[in-house]
Order: structure tokens, then C-alpha cells, then sequence
């Protein structure tokens, strides 16, 4: 992929993650004053482990769950723009997938359409397309940060559109494959999908994977820059994961700070890498 396509690439990122954020804002008009019937119908906290922990400190909240959404497709919009601007006149083929790992944060934006149901009585099927396609956004991340470790410890193939046509159609079986019961939902506005355990257990591996990519690129490469890039995607990898499911007030900053300075540092250590080659 030539430097232009990938800023092509870019820009389009912007665009996108700018009309989810737009939706997103839109969206809180009409779901706001819903959250208070809403909470009286909560039958299941979040199950993710950490936001589980976190919310042993506060009671639940769907605003929280709701600011989390608007943050983490603001995010995806900052840190789209911050990519872009960084990496404008500086190759470097890890920089592409990191940008899909920011950018697929804004499809969290659709988990607003469980409280517009509340308004609007959307059809199931729609929640259905809504929460596959989140599943799709999520899975696609954590794939495309692995990815960007393969290519930091040394994968070579130039072909990034067919490495990319591989990532989407692998995502896409995982997300059309996993069983959604669209009539039962959590305190984080997300819809029950089944295999639960078993996906959890390929996204932690994926993650592990990816860390120690990192890490191992370190030594095969001379430079310990990969180091802290390794650090942020630990960071970013837990912000994120406790932005996914956060119910409480106190799972907001925490998640937020650790998923923008990973972001940050990935990035920053990224250019410093391929700044002068």
C-alpha cells in the first residue's frame, strides 16, 4: 500500500469516525431522559471482569455506561486525527492497523440502540445487525493491533489490502457466527452473546500474543522503542476492555486515561522508530 492510499485510508477514518460521533451525539437528545425508567429494568451487571471489579465501588449507573460510549468514540475521532498528522510523511506498515484498532472503537456508538429501542420500539432485528456488527468493530481491533505486532517483529509482505481482506472476513465469521439474545441485556448497554468464556479466552491469547510481539521486536530489532510500545498496548488493551463494559462513574476515567496514553505511546514511539528512515 503506497503512502497516499494509506492517507486515503486515513482521511476516510476521520470521516467515519466523525459521523458516528455526530450519531452519538445526536442519540443522548432522545436516550438521556430514558436511562431512569431503564435502571428499574437491570437484571444483569456487566460481566467483564475488570468493570465487574470496579463497580463493587458505585452503584449502577447508565449514564456512566453512556458517557463511556461517547468517549470512546470521541476517542476514535482524536486519535484518528493525532495518527494522521503524525504519520502523514512517515511510512511505517504497523501505523495502518493501530489507526483500525483506534477507528473501530466508534462503532460502539450503536450500542445507543438499545435505549432509542426504549424510544423509538426499533425492530429486533436491527438490535441483531447492531450488536453483530459491535462484536465485528471489537474483535477487529484487538486482530488488527496483533497484526501490527506482526509487523513490527518482522513480517514483511507488502500486500497490506490482502492482509487487511483476511482480517475482515475472519472477523466477520466470528461475529456472524456468535449466538445474540437481543431480548436480554446488561448494565453497559450490550446485548448477551453467547460462547462468551470461549471468545474471552481467544481475545486474552490475541492480546498476550500481541505483547509479547512487541517485546520480542525489541530484541530482534536493536530498539527499545518497542518496549514501550508493548507497555501501551497494555494500557490500551485494559482502558479499552474497561470502556466495553463499565456501569459505574469509576470506570470512566480510568479506562480513559489508560486507553489514550497507550494509544499515545504506540504512536509516539511508532514515529520515533520510523522518523528517519
Amino acid at each position: 500500500m503506497t503512502l497516499s492510499d494509506r492517507n486515503l485510508a486515513f482521511k476516510l477514518g476521520i470521516a467515519f469516525s466523525f459521523l458516528c460521533l455526530l450519531i452519538c451525539v445526536a442519540a443522548s437528545i432522545k436516550v438521556i431522559p430514558v436511562y431512569t425508567v431503564m435502571e428499574a429494568e437491570i437484571t444483569r451487571r456487566s460481566e467483564s471482569s475488570l468493570p465487574a471489579f470496579l463497580g463493587q465501588f458505585s452503584a449502577v449507573q447508565l449514564l456512566a455506561a453512556h458517557s463511556c460510549i461517547l468517549a470512546l468514540v470521541l476517542y476514535a475521532f482524536c486519535s484518528i486525527i493525532f495518527i494522521y498528522y503524525f504519520f502523514e510523511k512517515t511510512q511505517s506498515p504497523e501505523i495502518l492497523f493501530v489507526a483500525f484498532f483506534a477507528v473501530s472503537s466508534s462503532l460502539e456508538a450503536l450500542r445507543l440502540i438499545l435505549p432509542l429501542q426504549w424510544v423509538y420500539e426499533i425492530p429486533s432485528l436491527y438490535l441483531l445487525m447492531a450488536s453483530r456488527i459491535i462484536l465485528f468493530g471489537r474483535y477487529f481491533g484487538i486482530f488488527s493491533l496483533f497484526i501490527a505486532s506482526v509487523y513490527a517483529v518482522g513480517f514483511k509482505t507488502q500486500r497490506q489490502r490482502n492482509v487487511v481482506m483476511i482480517l475482515v472476513v475472519i472477523t466477520s465469521v466470528i461475529a456472524l457466527g456468535s449466538p445474540i439474545d437481543t431480548a436480554v441485556w446488561d448494565s453497559s448497554l450490550n446485548m448477551m452473546s453467547g460462547y462468551i468464556s470461549t471468545f474471552r479466552l481467544i481475545e486474552i491469547g490475541t492480546f498476550l500474543i500481541t505483547t509479547v510481539s512487541f517485546f520480542i521486536a525489541s530484541w530482534a530489532r536493536s530498539s527499545r522503542e518497542f518496549i514501550f510500545i508493548g507497555t501501551g498496548s497494555i494500557l490500551a488493551f485494559l482502558g479499552r476492555t474497561i470502556l466495553f463494559g463499565a456501569d459505574t462513574w469509576v470506570g470512566l476515567p480510568i479506562g480513559l486515561v489508560l486507553l489514550v496514553v497507550g494509544t499515545w505511546l504506540i504512536c509516539i514511539r511508532l514515529h520515533k522508530v520510523y522518523l528517519w528512515l
